[in-house]
Formats: structure tokens, C-alpha cells, sequence
């Protein structure tokens, strides 16, 4: 007999409440077969999946022996928006420095590249990286286990699913084996009506992935990750360091094609297109040194980003609205039905927000493209959680950006600490665990806690859900699940992982 509640059979719960994320994993990403050749090194493990290639450090090596029809693993200290391009081209990814939160980690994640980050032992050099008394230098095959953080050296064999070429042209998804698909299908009807994953996608061709891998829309568009191409990073640059001028309108132009094509790409499911936030050095990359001056920050991730840049610089915003506008005429036109929403990212007073709403309906009604969307912002500093009750009065929706939440919270570094302070202290069980990869209950969940309390007692109403990493994580969606949240929103290929985790934790309350 089926559950009045889920409408299905005790059989099928059981199913959805057996299935492993270790055998979820396995079919989503590759691994190796075999034994392990020699160990070079053991560093963060940041993105899923196995992938052999050879070395190629820096953007320059790889784009140049990815066009030799070679199969390359990028190496680089860190990646910055610079190189995107070539780690579109790349087959994985190694990293000295950066945590599960870092450049390298969420784009190699959101394409479904293995990503082995915060690698400490190896030193980056031109042409080479150093590990221990070992140079290896460009054009050496190595291998990389974005699910351990091994690495190793040479080509190793390597079994299971391929998701996909490398980086975000490709777009394609192996399908999940038969059985698999029915019981994440079970799952979504455990989770109908009660929670929700979205996914975090920035283009049509993350979107796609997201979509055939049972998304249920876009919980987080990040309109920085549009302008990482070094002829869109120059608009911005433009705009920025010289306010308003000719390249708002070549802003507006490329981001309308860029959303049209992803409102086509989701189709009758809801975006969330968060306003422009990224760090000013991540925007001032390659900048006029003198004419940046003024901008340059010791601490950017706590400097001028977000609805702070938006505010000190309102064309930025009023053009990213207006485009947006355009797009959804453009597809309503085309016969599309698309469903957005605007979000105002890194908000800590009521004030500014206030601010920031203002203009975004001004902007939707200059450009006369009818009711203006829902609005809603992100909850990352420590200060929003606790006036939350404020901001919810002003939006529809809020969405908990945890990734900054945990940094703020804890003064630990995202990009830094993840080896020579996480690890160890959670081998030495200071640290339960780490607390970027998997939701902190004690601190950061208290306040995501309080804040939906006061949300909901301002605005009954509030819909509000976790877009940071943590939206992939079974045990952050537990949490999530039972502090009353509305949905998640993870990286494409964790998309299935959130599915069963959602309807497993939704289970064990029933």
C-alpha cells in the first residue's frame, strides 16, 4: 500500500532509504582501476573523479598542449577567473593552495572535472612543480584523484563513467544506470512538495547538466562567473574603475545573450541570478596598475564586493536588471516561459538592501518588462543572520551563502587553511570535521538556526534555502532538512547526491 504522504509503496522507501552515496558517487564519476603507481603527494581532495593527463603548468602550457590533441592535467599555485580557458580544456586539475571553497574546487566541481587543491608539498615553478627531491616538468604524465587527493606519477588506468569531455563546452552526462535513475525518481517524490534541489549554473551548458541530472531549476546564478573570458573581464574593468560610460551597454548586451540562453536552457523552471559578487582583485586582474590603485584591498573577500560594489557603482547593477529584463522579453517573445528571480548578494545592514531593492524595481521598470520578479538576498556575514528579521521584510526570499558564513564565522580562510590548519586539527579531533565541506551545527547552523527563526517571524512567508557548497553535502542537507529550510542548490554533478539526500533525511523524520 503507498504512503499517503509520498505515495509510495513502504518497498520503494526502502529502496531510496538503502542506496548508498558511495554507489551514487560511482556512477557519477570515474575512478581508477588498479594499483597506484608512485605517490608524489596527498593534497585536498576538492572535486570528484580520476583523470591522467600530462603536466601542464600554468594557462599558457595547457591551452598549448591541449591544441596538440594532448590530454592535460592543469597545475598552478591557484587559478584565478584568467584561467578558465584552459581549465575548460583540461582533463583535471592540481592546485597548491586553495580549499574546498577556492576558484580551482567550485569550478571544477560545477563542471565535473576531478580537482585536487591545497597540494602543500609541491612548490610551482614556470615549467615544472617540485615535490620532495622530484621536478616534474611539463609534458610528464601524472595522475589525480579528485576523491582521495592522491597524486600520482604516470598514466594510471581508469574505469567507470565518463561524464563528460572535460570543461564546460561539452555539456554531456552518461545516463545513470536504470535502477539508479528509478530510485532517484522514488526519492523526488519523497521530497515533492516538501524540499527542493536546485543548482548552482552560471551558463546553458551548466544548466543542461544540471537539468538531465534532476535539478529542479537555478538556485544560484553567479553573473561574475559570466565575465571570466579576458574580453568580458575588460568590461567589467571599464565600469568599474571609470563608472559610467560606453561599456555599460556592452555589459548589458553580452550579459542578455548570456541569460537568454540560459532562461532557454531551464525553460519553465526558476533562475536565481544573483547581482554581480566576486572580489575586486578577481575583477582588476590584468587592470592598469595606477588606474586600479585606489581599488586594490589587503582582504578582498571582505573588501568592496557585492551589493557594496553595486551601490558605489549603481550602473553595474542597473545594467545586469536590464539585461535580464530584455532576456525574458526575448524568450516570452520566442514563446519560452521563463521564471527568474534577483538576488542581492553579501547584504549586512537593512539599509543597504533597501538600497539595493530600490534600484533593482527602478531598473526593471525602466526597462517595461512588467511586474518586476521576486528579490531576495543572501544571508552570509554573521550581522544578516541576526538581523534577519529586518531584511525579511523587505524581500521575498533569502538564501544562506555558507561558504562566507563559515569563513566569517570561524576567521578561517577558505582558500588557506584547508591543509595546514583543517586537516590536522580534525586528525587530532579538534575538528570534527571540515567545516567548509560539511556544515558546522554548533556555530554556523546556530545561526542559520536563528536567522530562519527571525525571518519567518517578520515574514511567515520567507522561502529560504543553502546555496554555498554545503547545498551538496548529505549531512549539510540533513541539517538543512531539519531547520525547516525550503531547498538546496549544489553544483550540477552534485545534483543526484542532494536528490537522495533530501528524500533520506525527509524519510527519517516521518
Amino acid at each position: 500500500m503507498a504512503d499517503a504522504e509520498t505515495g509510495l509503496s513502504a518497498r520503494h522507501q526502502q529502496a531510496v532509504a538503502d542506496l548508498s552515496f558511495d554507489e551514487l558517487v560511482a556512477t557519477l564519476h570515474p575512478t581508477f582501476a588498479g594499483d597506484a603507481g608512485v605517490v608524489l603527494t596527498t593534497g585536498l581532495a576538492a572535486s570528484p573523479g580520476a583523470a591522467s593527463g600530462l603536466v601542464a603548468v600554468g594557462s599558457e602550457a595547457a591551452l598549448d598542449l591541449a591544441s596538440a590533441g594532448s590530454t592535460v592535467i592543469l597545475v598552478a599555485t591557484e587559478t584565478t577567473p584568467a584561467d578558465v580557458a584552459a581549465m575548460g580544456l583540461s582533463a583535471g586539475i592540481l592546485t597548491a593552495r586553495g580549499g574546498m571553497a577556492s576558484h580551482a574546487a567550485v569550478v571544477a566541481r560545477g563542471w565535473g572535472i576531478p580537482a585536487v587543491c591545497d597540494a602543500r608539498e609541491i612548490t610551482v615553478e614556470a615549467d615544472s612543480f617540485i615535490v620532495g627531491e622530484r621536478r616534474i616538468t611539463n609534458g610528464t604524465p601524472i595522475s589525480i584523484d579528485g576523491s582521495t587527493g592522491e597524486v600520482t606519477l604516470g598514466d594510471r588506468e581508469i574505469a567507470g563513467p565518463a561524464v563528460g569531455a572535460a570543461g564546460e563546452g561539452s555539456g554531456s552526462v552518461s545516463a545513470l544506470p536504470a535502477e539508479i535513475a528509478e530510485v532517484l525518481e522514488w526519492a523526488d517524490q519523497v521530497a515533492a512538495g516538501r524540499f527542493a534541489v536546485l543548482a548552482n549554473a552560471d551558463t546553458a551548458t551548466d544548466a543542461a547538466t544540471a537539468r538531465e541530472l534532476g535539478a529542479q531549476g537555478i538556485g544560484l546564478c553567479r553573473t561574475e562567473h559570466m565575465f571570466l573570458e579576458p574580453d568580458r573581464l575588460a568590461i567589467v574593468q571599464h565600469v568599474v574603475l571609470r563608472g559610467h560610460d560606453e561599456h555599460v551597454d556592452d555589459l548589458a548586451a553580452a550579459q542578455r545573450a548570456d541569460f537568454r540562453e540560459l532562461l532557454a536552457a531551464m525553460d519553465g523552471l526558476p533562475v536565481t541570478v544573483r547581482l554581480l559578487d566576486a572580489p575586486m582583485h578577481e575583477f582588476l586582474a590584468g587592470a592598469d596598475p595606477d588606474e586600479a590603485a585606489q581599488w586594490r584591498e589587503h582582504n578582498p573577500m571582505l573588501g568592496v564586493r557585492g551589493v557594496r560594489l553595486g551601490l558605489l557603482r549603481p550602473e553595474l547593477y542597473a545594467a545586469q536588471v536590464e539585461a535580464l529584463a530584455g532576456a525574458v522579453a526575448d524568450r516570452r517573445a520566442a514563446g519560452g516561459d521563463p521564471r527568474v528571480e534577483i538576488m542581492v548578494p553579501l547584504v549586512s545592514t537593512a539599509g543597504e538592501l533597501a538600497a539595493a531593492v530600490g534600484a533593482v524595481r527602478s531598473a526593471w521598470k525602466g526597462a517595461d518588462a512588467g511586474a518586476a520578479p521576486p528579490i531576495g538576498t543572501m544571508i552570509e556575514t554573521p550581522r544578516a543572520c541576526l538581523i534577519a528579521g529586518e531584511l525579511a521584510s523587505g524581500v521575498e526570499f533569502a538564501s544562506f551563502g555558507t561558504n562566507d558564513l563559515t569563513q566569517m564565522v570561524f576567521g578561517f580562510s577558505r582558500d588557506d587553511t584547508a591543509t595546514q590548519v583543517i586537516a590536522p586539527y580534525v586528525v587530532d579531533g579538534l575538528l570534527d570535521a571540515d567545516p567548509f565541506a560539511s556544515l558546522d551545527r554548533a556555530g554556523v547552523g546556530e545561526l542559520v538556526s536563528s536567522a530562519m527563526a527571525r525571518g519567518r517571524a517578520a515574514y511567515p512567508g520567507l522561502r529560504a534555502g543553502i546555496c554555498g557548497e554545503h547545498g551538496g553535502d548529505p549531512a549539510s542537507i540533513e541539517f538543512a532538512v531539519r531547520a525547516g529550510l525550503d531547498y538546496v542548490s549544489c553544483s550540477p554533478y552534485r545534483v543526484p547526491i542532494a536528490r537522495l539526500a533530501a528524500a533520506q533525511a525527509l524519510l527519517a523524520q516521518n
